[in-house]
């Protein structure tokens, strides 16, 4: 299949011959190239499981601490405020101070178990369908826009505590709603169609009284993910300028939010040595 134009082509040739669009030895692999243990497990996508494993890594963690250091009995259900802060929330007052990197951090976070099983079981499913689709370079860059910005209008929002993968997920959901623009057909128009529903369920959800979701992380992802999605489009042919370009993209974010972990655990080890 042509990635730029979808008409079917034979592996022989090198530009198709309905957009003229050059196609080079091969696509880049978005059936298998993410798949864990060679496609053994068909829906489990490399990224997303890896993304799921540090969040349910931290929220052992952060129960752990909870627990231990905080006394809240409760922990493994609803995780304390105070060691959510510690652990690198959003919290605008700490991010005016130069605490940057919460805006990463806060996106690895939960505040309790329904909360992180909720996120996880959207982002299983999300996060494969768009690893997929998009490959694993534009994932990670959707995901990590999704989550900066989803948390910067947060902060710009409300000066309250805020944690939650929901931001990059709603980045996920804009990503396949810009696909069903690009793509105008019946499927297109069925794919937009779903997701248009998905991001408004989610938003009405947030509405709901008690429940103290952060609707403007949900918009600011929602934002990000369809911006990113709709000017990247699909891969193109293993090789290309652009497809390289995506790739240092995706290194980048990486790098950055390995930084921003760093330097949390810097604060975070100052603080406990203060409190000791």
């Amino acid at each position: 299949m042509c990635p730029h134009c979808r008409a079917f082509i034979t592996t022989r040739d090198k530009v198709c011959p309905y957009c003229q669009e050059k196609v080079g030895p091969r696509a880049v692999d978005r059936m298998g190239g993410g798949a864990l243990l060679g496609g053994f497990i068909p829906h489990a996508r490399f990224v997303t499981v890896m993304i799921l494993l540090i969040n349910f890594g931290l929220y052992a963690a952060t129960t752990l601490y909870s627990m231990q250091t905080m006394g809240n009995g409760s922990a493994v259900m609803d995780i304390d405020a105070r060691t959510l802060f510690l652990f690198g929330a959003k919290f605008r007052r700490a991010i005016q101070m130069g605490q940057w990197w919460r805006l990463v951090t806060a996106g690895f976070l939960h505040g309790g178990l329904l909360h992180i099983l909720m996120n996880s079981w959207v982002l299983f499913d999300l996060g494969a369908q768009v690893e997929q689709i998009y490959g694993t370079s534009r994932l990670i860059v959707i995901y990590f826009a999704a989550t900066v910005l989803g948390f910067y209008a947060s902060n710009w929002w409300s000066a309250t505590l805020s944690v939650g993968a929901s931001a990059g997920i709603f980045g996920l959901i804009g990503a396949m709603i810009a696909l069903g623009m690009l793509h105008r057909s019946a499927l297109g128009d069925a794919i937009r169609g779903l997701y248009l529903r998905w991001a408004i369920y989610g938003l009405l959800f947030g509405l709901l009284p008690g429940l103290a979701i952060d609707n403007a992380a949900h918009l600011g992802g929602l934002a990000a993910g369809f911006g990113i999605a709709y000017v990247a489009g699909l891969p193109r042919y293993e090789g290309s300028r652009t497809e390289l370009l995506w790739r240092i993209a995706a290194y980048a974010c990486g790098a950055i939010t390995v930084l921003c972990f760093l330097l949390w655990f810097q604060w975070f080890m100052s603080v406990n040595r203060q409190l000791m």
